[in-house]
């Protein structure tokens, strides 16, 4: 476009002036002569006019200069010839003469939210001695570092990869001066720790090399990044993710693949039998750093390393025992086991929870063996059975015995309790009788002494008469006739028909009072 510009001004430049020769005028001609020049002034003016779109960035190359680029110089920061370290913004940019300067457009570097940009300088001060990556720049000075030339000047940006990294955002980069490599955030998730090695930084002041650093100086930090997300260059801090869950590694026939089988293992009596083992065992986040440095990572070393120490463990644990005694003792094997592999892991940052033993041996290597012990323990168990039962009959006897002593006892007792009941009972009755004797007695003293009385008043014959009466009238004595029969004075024969018809009615009256109430009852009521 700007050629174009620069050729229309000229045209219509050379026809303006191509009228000089027709005008009469010298005024006319020199107006002309003017207008021609200004035309093309305009023209030309508008040909360094550079338009910049929106989303892109306009790289400035200058062509033609006084100056040239110092030798291993990449980016002009003073007007030498070459690529410039300022850059032009979306807009209207004059003073760029076409030829004199060239306008790359470059699209804005545009990265991610799950995204971070890697950045190397092509320009800058030498990296310093012993460092890969340029040192960091802060937040606050963040954004003078993709100044171009604040970088090469003031800032004194190092040449080389820099530490820094772009986070998820937009931005409008100099691409002649910093290469921009896009690489994945890091991301750790619940259930895991992030263990950074540094490849940046000072080294400890420590006399020792040791692998493992605080955080700030180069080596392994022994803190570890937590679950989150981080915008950390990925090579200069190399983040190796331990997983913190619990987990189990099973030995068993099952789930043979390789190391993870069976263990084998040869009793001191000369049986090889395998033994199925699960081992838990989980990375605390505080010894994350010690696995990173131990095994690089929670995976396949780890793993080697953990198969070895419980085969061994098992191997020389059963060599001390017997092959009954091991399958007998299974839970003090397992105590013992996972107190030894728990002590060979400590080192290595793992954390042993627990030893499970499965299946000890089987039909093949204990079979023999189990079932001599089975028909051991079956004739233990019948000898304890018949002994038990032996013991019981015993019992019972005895609780016979006992029962019958105690009913022997009771009866016993009883029996005494009968002659003291019948003494005291005899007791009873000889003080009824003494007392009632004792009662007649003064009862007949209070008599004759009352008679005695009424005798020396009344004389004996009538206190004799007085005291027939009252026996007379308590004992309910009849003195009177019951049946009288009064007959006509007819004779000796009319006196005994009258005593006999006496006689009679006097019977049937005693039969009569001598009935019983209750017959005497039903009669009435018949």
């Amino acid at each position: 476009m700007t050629p174009i510009l620069i050729l229309v001004g000229f045209a219509i430049a050379v026809a303006l002036l191509s009228t000089i020769p027709k005008l009469g005028s010298n005024g006319a001609k020199a107006g002309v002569a003017v207008l021609a020049l200004l035309v093309l002034f305009v023209f030309v003016t508008l040909s360094s006019v550079r338009f910049v779109p929106d989303g892109k960035v306009g790289i400035v190359v200058k062509n033609v200069g006084a100056k040239s680029l110092p030798q291993g110089k990449v980016i002009a920061v003073d007007g030498e010839k070459g690529a410039q370290a300022e850059v032009l913004m979306p807009g209207w940019h004059p003073w760029l003469w076409p030829v004199i300067y060239n306008v790359e457009l470059e699209p804005w570097v545009t990265v991610a939210d799950d995204e971070i940009a890697l950045v190397t300088a092509s320009d800058g001060a030498p990296m310093p001695s012993g460092n890969v990556y340029a040192p960091e720049w802060t937040d606050d000075e963040f954004s003078d570092m993709l100044d171009a030339q604040h970088f090469l000047t003031s800032g004194n940006g190092v040449k080389g990869p820099q530490t820094s990294v772009l986070t998820p955002g937009k931005y409008a980069v100099n691409t002649r001066l910093y290469q921009i490599e896009k690489a994945r955030v890091i991301n750790v998730a619940p259930a895991q720790v992030g263990v950074v090695k540094s490849n940046v930084g000072s080294r400890p002041d420590s006399g020792e090399a040791s692998p493992i650093v605080t955080e700030g100086y180069r080596g392994v930090w022994r803190e570890p990044l937590q679950p989150g997300k981080y915008y950390l260059h990925t090579k200069a801090f190399e983040v190796t993710l331990v997983s913190t869950e619990e987990k189990t590694v099973r030995f068993t026939a099952a789930d043979a693949q390789g190391e993870q089988s069976e263990i084998e293992v040869i009793s001191s009596d000369g049986y090889k039998f395998p033994v199925d083992v699960r081992v838990e065992f989980r990375i605390a986040p505080s010894d994350a750093a010690t696995v990173v440095t131990s095994f690089q990572d929670d995976g396949a070393r780890l793993e080697v390393r953990l198969n070895s120490v419980v085969r061994a463990v098992f191997r020389n644990n059963a060599e001390n025992v017997k092959a009954l005694d091991y399958v007998k003792q299974r839970s003090a094997q397992e105590a013992q086991s996972s107190r030894m592999i728990a002590e060979a892991m400590t080192d290595f940052g793992v954390t042993v929870t627990g030893v499970r033993i499965g299946d000890v041996g089987n039909q093949e290597t204990l079979g023999e063996l189990l079932k001599t012990q089975t028909d051991r323990e079956i004739a233990l168990q019948e000898q304890k059975t018949f002994q038990e039962q032996q013991r019981a009959a015993e019992q019972r006897k005895a609780l016979t015995r006992t029962q019958q002593e105690a009913e022997e006892e009771k009866r016993l007792a009883t029996a005494q309790y009968q002659v003291q009941i019948a003494e005291q009972e005899k007791l009873q009755v000889i003080i009824a009788a003494q007392a009632g004797a004792e009662a007649i007695a003064i009862e007949a003293k209070a008599q004759a002494e009352a008679f005695r009385a009424i005798a020396e008043q009344i004389g004996r014959g009538n206190a004799a008469l007085i005291e027939l009466l009252k026996i007379i009238g308590e004992r309910d004595i009849q003195i009177t006739p019951r049946v009288m029969v009064v007959g006509d004075g007819g004779g000796a024969a009319g006196a005994e028909t009258t005593a006999l018809i006496g006689t009679m009615l006097d019977s049937m009256i005693r039969q009569q009072d001598q009935l019983d109430p209750a017959t005497l009852s039903d009669a009435d009521s018949r």
